[in-house]
């Protein structure tokens, strides 16, 4: 299937490793022109090297709230436009729910919420502009189903999820959509890192589901966290 994205324009935050770079190469697959953005520039190269000639490599911390801005113009000043954003970033450290700081709280929403939410503010202009758009938040299943012991990452997770659903009505007009992946276990080096067990997802079918969502044919597919977890949560919603 042409997905539709030959000639668009990417960014993709956290792609030196696991799930966004499973995403990156996999926009680049489609043709896109692709931002990389990660805190290690040296494997932020390597994985361009795999995207292409397309590829331009903009290191830096995601929580940085200046950074989001900078991505889109780079993006406009290399090749004039940007037509999707997939915002990505590491989960915060494990922590059950009456254990965990304020200062931990502040800093995972800093990290797995505001800096999505700045990314698309970002981004938002130029697709308006446009009219065409696709933003991608990579999340996890805990938005569907919390995780006892990450209780970090869902609180700052939902609150992300609720402002994609919020801000879905108010994109829909400038054909802008915006959606949630929320992946369950998946072969990367956290899966390995936090000595997980049981069937794990191969990131590169990960990235192709991104990739997908971020597709003319997903035009209508808009304000949904699609699960990609092997059927893992149970809840009906």
């Amino acid at each position: 299937m042409d997905l539709g994205l030959d000639g668009r324009v990417a960014v993709v935050t956290a792609a030196s490793k696991g799930l966004g770079r499973a995403t990156a190469l996999a926009l680049a697959a489609e043709g896109a022109k692709v931002v990389l953005n990660a805190r290690d520039g040296d494997a932020l190269q390597a994985v361009a090297d795999r995207c292409g000639d397309d590829a331009l490599v903009v290191p830096g911390d995601i929580t940085d709230p200046a950074l989001p801005a900078r991505l889109v113009q780079a993006a406009v000043d290399r090749w004039g436009r940007v037509d999707a954003v997939v915002a990505n970033a590491g989960g915060p450290p494990a922590g059950r729910a009456l254990d965990i700081t304020d200062e931990q709280i502040l800093a995972a929403v800093n990290a797995n919420m505001l800096a999505s939410v700045r990314l698309a503010r970002a981004a938002v202009p130029r697709m308006r502009a446009q009219q065409w758009g696709r933003i991608v938040f990579i999340a996890s299943a805990s938005v569907k189903q919390p995780i006892p012991d990450l209780a970090l990452s869902n609180v700052a997770r939902t609150a992300l999820w609720s402002w994609t659903k919020t801000a879905a009505q108010d994109l829909a007009p400038d054909g802008i959509t915006v959606n949630l992946a929320a992946p369950g276990l998946h072969a990367t080096d956290r899966f390995i890192e936090r000595g997980a067990t049981g069937p794990a997802g191969d990131p590169a079918d990960f990235g192709q589901i991104v990739a997908f969502l971020c597709s003319r044919q997903a035009a209508f597919v808009n304000g949904t966290a699609l699960a990609v977890d092997g059927g893992a949560v149970a809840g009906l919603l």
